[in-house]
C-alpha cells in the first residue's frame, strides 16, 4: 500500500511540474489574438451574424471573393475551414459552367490605384446604364464560350441596289443603311441553360446596339423576318432615338434572339463584340 501511494504521490508531482512548464509561446500567442480580432472585426458581416473562421481562411475567402457567411463550417462548432472555402468555390465553379450561380464573385477585384499620385485628375459618376452594361458584359465574357469568325462577301450588287432606292428612301424620311440589309439576313437559335437541347426560336427578334451619352443600350426589331426593308428602316431609325432620348421601355429592350453591333462609323476592318445572354450570336 505505501509503495502505490508513492507512486501516486510522484505521478502528482510529475503532473504539476508539466503544467508549470507548459506556456504559450509568442507566436501562439499571436495567432489566438489575431482569431479573436478577425472575429471581432468580421462580427456584422452576414447581417450582424459572426462567422468563426480563422486568419488563414479568410485570406483564401478575400482572395476568391467568397461570402463566408454562405458557407456552414464543419468544424468545432461550426468554425469554416480551409476545405470548407474549397469545396464552396468547387461547388461555385461548377454551377458557373453550367451558366448560372454567382460566377463573377469567384474572380478577385482588379487592384485599386491612387491615379492623383501621378497628376490632376477629375471622377464622373457612371449612370445606371454604364454600371449595368458593365456588369452584364462581364458575366457574359466569363460564362459564354466566345469563337470568333471573320469573312469577307462582295456586297457590289447590295450596295447598287441601296443606293438606288436612295432617293425613295429619303422621300419617305427613312436611312436605308446596310444594318437594314443585315437585320433580314440572320436566324437564331439559344441554348437551353441545362445544356441539354437547343431552343429553335420560331420568331426573328433583332437585337441593335446603339451607343447613347448614358452608355450602351440594345433596342430589339420584333420579327424582322416580316418586315419590309424600309419598315426595317423606319423602326431602326425610331428605335435608336428612343434610346438616345431615355424613351426606350423593358419591353423594347427584352426578347431579342440575335445581336447586331455595327462600329461602321469609326472604321476598322473587324472586332469581336460580346454575346448578350440568352442569345446565340452577335454579328
Amino acid at each position: 500500500g505505501q509503495k502505490e501511494a508513492k507512486n501516486n504521490i510522484k505521478q502528482a508531482e510529475k503532473e504539476r511540474s508539466q503544467k508549470k512548464e507548459f506556456k504559450e509561446s509568442p507566436q501562439e500567442k499571436k495567432v489566438k489574438l489575431e482569431e479573436k480580432t478577425e472575429i471581432q472585426f468580421f462580427k456584422s458581416e452576414g447581417f450582424g451574424t459572426t462567422v468563426h473562421a480563422g486568419p488563414g481562411v479568410r485570406r483564401i475567402a478575400r482572395e476568391f471573393r467568397v461570402n463566408l457567411t454562405k458557407i456552414k463550417g464543419t468544424g468545432q462548432k461550426d468554425r469554416i475551414l480551409k476545405e470548407d472555402v474549397q469545396e464552396y468555390v468547387r461547388q461555385q465553379l461548377k454551377i458557373a459552367e453550367k451558366g448560372g450561380g454567382e460566377g463573377l464573385p469567384l474572380f478577385p477585384h482588379a487592384p485599386r490605384i491612387d491615379f492623383s499620385k501621378f497628376g490632376a485628375i477629375e471622377q464622373k459618376p457612371l449612370s445606371k446604364i454604364k454600371k449595368a452594361t458593365g456588369v452584364n458584359l462581364t458575366r457574359n465574357w466569363m460564362t459564354v464560350p466566345h469563337v470568333t469568325q471573320f469573312g469577307e462577301a462582295d456586297i457590289s450588287e447590295l450596295e447598287a441596289f441601296r443606293k438606288s432606292q436612295k432617293a425613295y428612301a429619303e422621300k419617305n424620311k427613312v436611312r436605308l443603311t446596310p444594318l437594314v440589309f443585315i437585320i433580314k439576313a440572320v436566324v437564331n437559335a439559344s441554348l437551353d441553360p441545362s445544356g441539354e437541347y437547343l431552343i429553335l426560336k420560331k420568331y426573328f427578334h433583332i437585337g441593335v446596339a446603339v451607343d447613347t451619352p448614358e452608355g450602351l443600350v440594345v433596342p430589339v426589331i420584333r420579327d424582322a423576318d416580316k418586315k419590309g426593308l424600309f419598315e426595317l428602316a423606319k423602326e431602326v431609325s425610331e428605335m435608336s432615338e428612343k434610346a438616345r432620348t431615355n424613351g426606350l421601355t423593358l419591353n423594347d429592350i427584352q426578347g431579342g434572339c440575335f445581336s447586331i453591333s455595327s462600329l461602321g462609323g469609326i472604321g476598322g476592318t473587324g472586332f469581336t463584340p460580346i454575346i448578350n445572354t440568352s442569345e446565340v450570336a452577335i454579328l
